[in-house]
């Protein structure tokens, strides 16, 4: 599969879950995560043309980029970090220990950009457990890390905030998923329904 149309497939995804973004970052945010993903998005697929048979790395470099320029309030310059991290740190032809190295480097950028820690109600509680099935590799290694994804954000609802501006409302934070937690999973979701199918057709 082309990388563009892994890309776009992804973001793809996210502007497709506006709605449901809004609605879980109404109950405990601002209310703009869904707004904020879906213009990022856009201006990613906005870039397709020009990203085609640059690679994985300049292309995670400039998507990285352009989360940073165009996703407005802390979700920018954290979706930014991690692919700028990724394109940086990932080989052209990436194993998924490759991939596993990669991550647990990105997360260490976030942990240091944001002051957050796994287990305080943010995308790091997805990127975690993810990091740690890849780096345990085996069978069916994709449809474990999709599986982890949206089981680990769907977690995130009976976490505790410490961080962010959910963190303010306390245990009425409860019952609620992260949206940050949730778009990522989404995105997770997409790249390996887009690998699997990829090797499904070969």
């Amino acid at each position: 599969m082309a990388l563009n149309t892994m890309i776009q497939s992804a973001t793809q995804t996210l502007v497709d879950h506006l709605e449901e973004l809004t609605t879980l970052d109404q109950a405990i945010g601002d209310g703009d995560h869904g707004l904020n993903m879906r213009r990022g998005a856009q201006a990613i697929q906005a870039k397709l043309a020009d990203m085609q048979g640059i690679g994985l790395n300049e292309s995670l470099k400039t998507m990285g980029k352009t989360c940073v320029a165009k996703i407005g309030g802390s979700s920018g310059p954290v979706f930014g970090t991690l692919l700028l991290t990724l394109g940086k740190e990932l080989p052209a032809n990436p194993t998924s220990a490759d991939m596993a190295r990669a991550l647990r480097i990105g997360i260490e950028a976030l942990t240091r950009l944001g002051k957050a820690e796994v287990g305080q109600k943010t995308l790091l509680d997805v990127l975690d457990p993810v990091q740690k099935v890849l780096a345990e590799g085996g069978d069916n290694l994709l449809t474990r890390v999709r599986q982890c994804a949206f089981d680990s954000a769907t977690a995130t609802a009976q976490m505790d905030a410490t961080r962010g501006r959910s963190s303010f409302l306390g245990e009425r934070a409860k019952g609620h998923v992260d949206p940050g937690s949730r778009s990522m999973a989404l995105i997770i979701g997409s790249v390996c329904d887009s690998l699997a199918a990829d090797i499904a057709a070969t």
